[in-house]
């Protein structure tokens, strides 16, 4: 296929990739370099490529997903990261961008795409989350943190990460005995749980996930923490009564734009007049833009991630102080890491839960979202609110004392 060779042929400076077509055709790219992937494909149909060039946001991973592409050296992660390492974004755009008609179509139905109606929520939410229970338990850490990780060492497991991340975010809460929690997007409970058990506050998590809520509770239940440690099938916005502290983890990335400045205020709004909120989601590292074709498809529907500009805009008429801003640029890159390896290595479960065709929609989302953190534009903000600029220390002091205290 030429225009696929074409663009391989200007992508694909450093590193190697073979591309073995359908009708015999081999093609080498690139030139051998030290840490980059040396790869080689094979195209099973003449179809396949003509696929990608016709549609390149669903067609390379359609084209792995259905078997149509295979990788015959390396695996489909390093497939990825060669192409992104030869255009990362710090660098600019250096591959062949799409057509403007083509970039007003994709803008236009990506953004309609994002307005994420609470009606619709709770199905968007149920597409990801509500898959097996079992499939989680093969990829994520023992506590089910599918989150970003916090690595303050990139050697440590995802566990010990995991754990570190719960701890940071805690101390970013400055809860004190006595207050109260709300856990908007709660997951299976593990956060909320360890507020509780770190502090003893009383926590109510909401989720829109029937199989997380179940999880959840059992888990509650289990500890013997169902009094101060409750879980609710709710969307945020239904929630009522006051709250000294909220934390929201990985859920913001499913409220929508056009829900953002509706978010905020019922945020602030839920919170006590020394109220603080500590939310952390994945984020851009440029400007606002849309989510890929193939991700909303088969992975996230509704998901998007912000810009920070598009946070810190749609709280600004608000009078909700934002009082600490952080980036995490490479910790979900090694924590997706570990989910990558860790789901390879449970393929033949994971064939057995659903089938090939579905391992390879897991693999390549979590090869395509790794490479993202390791090159691409994407990385996790953690911002934290507050409604009364008093209220928490004037140096972030507090947070490394609290977070040291925590992990030790």
């Amino acid at each position: 296929m030429a225009l696929l060779d074409l663009f391989l042929a200007k992508r694909v400076q450093r590193g190697t990739l073979t591309v073995h077509h359908a009708d015999g055709k081999t093609l080498n790219f690139g030139t051998a370099e030290p840490g980059f992937p040396d790869v080689a494909i094979r195209f099973t149909d003449a179809g396949a490529a003509a696929a990608i060039v016709r549609d390149p946001g669903l067609g390379a991973g359609e084209a792995y997903m259905n078997g149509r592409l295979v990788v015959e050296r390396g695996d489909v992660r390093d497939l990825v990261r060669l192409l992104m390492m030869n255009d990362p974004w710090e660098a600019g755009q250096n591959g062949l961008a799409p057509s403007p008609l083509r970039r007003m179509v994709q803008a236009v139905t990506h953004r309609i795409g994002r307005i994420n109606m609470a009606r619709r929520s709770k199905r968007n939410v149920a597409h990801h989350y509500d898959l097996s229970d079992r499939l989680y338990d093969l990829f994520l850490d023992a506590d089910r943190q599918y989150s970003c990780a916090y690595f303050t060492d990139p050697s440590n497991s995802l566990e010990q990460a995991q754990d570190d991340k719960k701890a940071h975010i805690a101390a970013k809460l400055a809860l004190k005995p006595g207050m109260t929690v709300l856990d908007i997007g709660c997951g299976w409970g593990g956060m909320a749980l360890y507020l509780h058990q770190m502090t003893g506050a009383k926590v109510l998590g909401v989720t829109l996930s029937e199989e997380q809520l179940k999880v959840a509770r059992e888990r509650a239940a289990a500890a013997g923490v169902a009094d101060m440690v409750s879980f609710e099938l709710i969307d945020y916005r239904q929630v009522q009564g006051t709250f000294d502290r909220i934390v929201s983890v990985g859920m913001f990335e499913h409220v929508g734009p056009a829900h953002y400045r509706t978010f905020f205020r019922k945020c602030r709004d839920l919170l006590t007049e020394d109220g603080v909120m500590l939310l952390h989601t994945i984020g851009r590292a440029g400007g606002p833009g849309v989510t890929d074709k193939w991700t909303a498809h088969y992975i996230f529907p509704g998901g998007y991630n912000p810009a920070l500009s598009e946070i810190i805009s749609a709280n600004e008429s608000l009078r909700f102080m934002v009082t600490d801003v952080e980036v995490l640029r490479l910790h979900y890159a090694y924590t997706l890491d570990d989910w990558y390896d860790r789901a390879v290595a449970a393929r033949e479960q994971i064939v057995a839960l659903y089938d090939e065709r579905f391992f390879r929609m897991w693999q390549f989302y979590l090869a395509g979202a790794g490479a993202a953190f390791h090159f691409g534009g994407m990385v996790n903000y953690q911002v934290q609110f507050a409604k009364n600029r008093h209220v928490l220390p004037i140096t972030r002091d507090y947070m490394i004392e609290r977070e040291r205290a925590m992990r030790g």
